[in-house]
């Protein structure tokens, strides 16, 4: 819980993400892995694959969806993504005089893995498997170290050196939290969750191939039953599930920034049917590729893309 020193402190925060950022967008930093947010309206679902991160709102308000579920945070809470995972995002929070204000930081796992033996929980049993994505309430001592880490954009010959101290401050007090599990379970070595993420990276980087669970299930070293339950367990979804989120968010990438047309995306993603890509192109997405690429190119004419986080 944040007491009246923490509303200062969310206060702060506010005023550093206005005053680097200055116009809607994403707005990287001289620090590492540090990206600030502002959005003045409120957004359409964005689709992307988000990579391990630690997300704080510091004004407004945010939807998060990982598959059927759903998350909302703002500035009483933080999100926390330890994998990556195909999600949509969405502001519903926003406006000229109080635009939506984000922070991201992108999560190194060896920062993790180093930080691990010094946290005070236990860590999980291989056998458990939590869900790679939570939304925590905001406490002091995380906000300090994440504000502490915002001001050293005004003394910029200080990053180099402290950046990194307070960053590993940042990701000890996540761990410190009960669901910091989420984030150690990947540390566990020949758990049940390294064994999900390094089944996750092999359809990341193989999308465009036919899944074959018996595969997938011997290279990660998984019974096909265990593979399913564990990997629904931590993202929400099955492979099959995952692999389609991929797909369809490359083929929508590749229709918008590379001009290609529908059927030639839905083949270089992986689709057979052009009528299977456009059924579930639709359902994703909410409108058949042509008409949704003709809505986003309009979209984008008129002002500058929001940033996901």
């Amino acid at each position: 819980m944040l007491d009246h020193g923490g509303s200062n402190l969310q206060n702060e925060l506010a005023g550093y993400i206005e005053k680097y950022t200055g116009t809607d967008g994403t707005h990287t930093t001289p620090i590492p892995n540090l990206s600030l947010i502002r959005a003045t309206d409120g957004t359409e679902l964005i689709h992307t694959i988000h990579e391990p991160a630690l997300c704080i709102v510091a004004q407004g308000r945010k939807l998060i969806m990982l598959a059927q579920e759903s998350y909302f945070y703002d500035s009483n809470s933080y999100l926390v993504v330890s994998l990556q995972l195909p999600i949509s995002g969405q502001v519903i929070q926003a406006s000229p005089e109080r635009p939506y204000l984000c922070l991201r930081l992108d999560l190194d796992r060896h920062l993790i893995f180093d930080l691990i033996p010094s946290c005070q929980e236990a860590l999980p049993k291989k056998t458990d498997s939590t869900k790679a994505l939570f939304v925590s309430s905001m406490n002091q001592a995380l906000l300090d170290a994440v504000v502490r880490l915002v001001r050293l954009l005004d003394t910029p010959e200080d990053i180099s050196v402290l950046a990194p101290l307070v960053t590993k401050e940042i990701v000890y007090r996540i761990l410190q939290e009960e669901q910091g599990q989420s984030l150690k379970q990947f540390a566990v070595s020949g758990s049940h969750a390294q064994r999900i993420a390094a089944a996750a990276q092999l359809i990341e980087r193989d999308y465009n191939q036919p899944l074959h669970i018996a595969d997938l299930s011997a290279a990660v070293n998984m019974s096909p039953s265990s593979l399913h339950h564990h990997f629904k367990e931590i993202t929400a979804m099955s492979p099959l599930q995952y692999q389609k989120q991929i797909r369809l968010q490359e083929a929508r990438r590749l229709m918008l920034s590379e001009t290609s047309a529908a059927a030639d995306a839905a083949f270089q993603v992986g689709y057979e049917s052009p009528t299977q890509f456009n059924r579930e192109y639709a359902r994703m997405f909410g409108l058949p590729p042509i008409r949704d690429i003709k809505r986003l190119r309009e979209s984008l004419d008129l002002g500058p893309r929001q940033g996901h986080a």
